[in-house]
């Protein structure tokens, strides 16, 4: 068995890396050659944490495995850790032998960045010029870096619950060399993208927020009962996803199929459209929403690539187990 522990994380996977990765195992559950097991996602009654298991399997990549974390919202104040903390584990899917142990923290916050990114790719409008961001804790900035590699960007836009976080949004526009602007919720008709980033539970984005033809990545929404945007955006707008079974379940549109308003089958997998099986965006004017509700195999694919790269560098450690 091969051990990358997470120090060694930063030096081995880049977010061009991370990007190909998700960019692929999205193709291949689109293609069925890929799927995601049933999420276990539980509040443990301790710590006010959430916790659960993430696995799948992808035999076009050979790859078999779960992610195992959650969140724990007091890390970074009682403990100075980050409150997302995760692990993945990579099975041989010829024996079902354990194969790797990998640190899932850097991890799951580049996964989660390229498929918003992988969304900005191929469903925002082309001339889309200011990005708005609504969030600004640890991953947003992680989420910004990612989408400003998509589209040639001049401004960036930001509104967080708590102003006094904005400036991790600013540090991040400035690196870019674009201007940052805060704005109240209103002010997001400005953007041609959006990415909600949040761990809201009440909607913080309403319809009257958002101009025709904005692209909007809702990525915080991945447990019953969290909600970032109205149900009635939803229906405004045409909807794609990772995996439809988790967006109806646990994703941003649990809220709109539950009113009846949406239906399951009017949810696309973004793999269609990167397959070339839907066209994705038929209109500048159309409103496009992606319900980033986070699958297991997008773990299982940045890990297998990190675990690849870090035997070629030599630098796993490998056990007898």
């Amino acid at each position: 068995m091969h051990i990358v522990p997470e120090r060694d994380i930063a030096d081995l996977m880049t977010r061009a890396a991370a990007f190909d990765a998700v960019e692929k195992v999205f193709a291949a559950m689109a293609a069925k050659d890929a799927y995601n097991f049933p999420v276990i996602r539980e509040a443990i009654g301790h710590e006010d944490a959430l916790y659960g298991f993430k696995g799948g399997f992808d035999r076009a990549g050979a790859t078999l495995g779960l992610k195992a974390g959650g969140y724990w919202p007091n890390n970074l104040e009682k403990r100075g850790l980050i409150n997302h903390q995760s692990t993945v584990f990579l099975f041989d899917p010829d024996t079902g032998k354990v194969s790797a142990m990998v640190g899932g923290n850097l991890l799951t916050a580049l996964r989660t960045a390229a498929a918003s990114s992988v969304s900005i790719k191929h469903l925002a409008r082309e001339d889309s010029k200011i990005i708005g961001m609504v969030g600004a804790g640890h991953q947003a900035t992680f989420q910004l870096r990612a989408a400003l590699e998509q589209r040639s960007f001049e401004k960036v836009i930001g509104w967080n619950l708590h102003p006094e976080m904005l400036p991790n949004l600013e540090k991040v526009a400035s690196e870019a060399g674009l201007p940052f602007e805060a704005v109240d919720l209103p002010g997001l008709k400005e953007a041609d993208v959006i990415i909600t980033i949040t761990s809201s539970f009440d909607p913080i984005v309403l319809s009257e927020h958002i101009s025709e033809g904005t692209h909007i990545a809702c990525m915080g929404t991945d447990t019953v009962g969290k909600q970032e945007v109205a149900a009635d955006l939803l229906t405004r707008a045409t909807v794609f996803t990772d995996e439809v079974a988790q967006s109806t379940t646990l994703g941003e549109a649990q809220h709109a199929v539950a009113n009846g308003s949406l239906k399951p089958e009017q949810i696309t997998q973004l793999g269609a459209v990167i397959n070339g099986i839907h066209g994705g965006r038929t209109s500048d004017g159309e409103v496009t929403l992606f319900d980033g509700t986070g699958v297991g195999l997008q773990d299982l694919a940045v890990a297998s690539s990190v675990v690849d790269l870090a035997i070629e560098k030599g630098t796993a450690i490998e056990v007898d187990f």
